[in-house]
Order: structure tokens, then C-alpha cells, then sequence
């Protein structure tokens, strides 16, 4: 009963930065998830998979996880390049590109 301790990504549907600055609890699953024959829907056996704790910070979720003798891994965020831009860039005349239509 391993879990991760991670601060998500931004999702790739919107632009904003929404949900990414806390910290989430989620548990590894431990067996794999099958189709039922009837429904065709996704079934577990796995409860723990369910489970989705949010946290302020990281270390109140390392907490957290040794309070309750979780055992846990801890990913580190990737901070995303930050490209600055303007507007004028577009129409500089040391543009690398030609700008056109």
C-alpha cells in the first residue's frame, strides 16, 4: 500500500493554473482493473484506489503519511520554463523569420 505524494500538473484542456498548488495523497494501485462482462464497465477490488487526499503544503502531507505510517514517495514538481513574450516581438525588425501571411 505504497502511495504518491505529488503536486499535479496543468491540464492540457484549459489554460489556467487551477488545482496545481496543492499537494495530493493518492495510493498506488494494488491490482490491476478489469472490464465487467456484463456492462462492459471498469471494476476493482481495490478500495484504496478511491482515496484522494489534498494537503496545503508538502510537508503537511509527509506528515500526514508518518502520523498514519503510510508509506509513501514523494515527486518533486518540474517548475515550467517561463518564456517571456510581447507582443511587439511579432513586428521586430531582428526577427530571426520573415514575418508573413
Amino acid at each position: 500500500m505504497l502511495a504518491r505524494i505529488y503536486r499535479p500538473a496543468k491540464t492540457a484542456m484549459q489554460s489556467g493554473k487551477a488545482k496545481t498548488r496543492d499537494w495530493l495523497l493518492e495510493f498506488e494501485p494494488a491490482s490491476a482493473k478489469r472490464t465487467d462482462p456484463l456492462t462492459g464497465w471498469t471494476q476493482s477490488t481495490d478500495m484504496n484506489g478511491q482515496v484522494r487526499l489534498t494537503f496545503d503544503t508538502r510537508e503537511e502531507a509527509v506528515a500526514y503519511a508518518q502520523r498514519h505510517g503510510i508509506p509513501f514517495q514523494l515527486v518533486e514538481p518540474k517548475e515550467p520554463k517561463k518564456i517571456i513574450k510581447a507582443y511587439a516581438d511579432n513586428f521586430a525588425t531582428n526577427r530571426r523569420q520573415s514575418w508573413t501571411h
